[in-house]
């Protein structure tokens, strides 16, 4: 069975979803309010980070072969300068 379109799906069986873009920190933070709002529906409740790999660091983002895969100091050191 497909994943997608995955908030479909969770609609389907009543799950209240919240879609959210999971690189945002105040997206996080409001869709984490917006869920302790709704547990007192006592319906079940889903949060849908969108998110990508790596994001942010040019030779990791989007590239799967950094799936799992601790980066080496050399890398390490890149991707911190990068992300700053």
């Amino acid at each position: 069975m497909a994943l997608h379109p995955i908030a479909e799906k969770f609609n389907a069986f009543n799950w209240h979803v919240i879609e959210i873009d999971g690189h945002d920190t105040a997206q996080i933070n409001k869709a984490i309010n917006e869920a302790k709002s709704l547990a007192k529906d006592n319906k079940p409740i889903c949060i849908l980070a969108q998110t990508v790999k790596g994001k942010g660091v040019s030779f990791m983002e989007d590239n799967v072969a950094w799936h799992g895969v601790a980066p080496k100091d050399a890398d390490l050191e890149k991707a911190l300068v990068e992300l700053s």
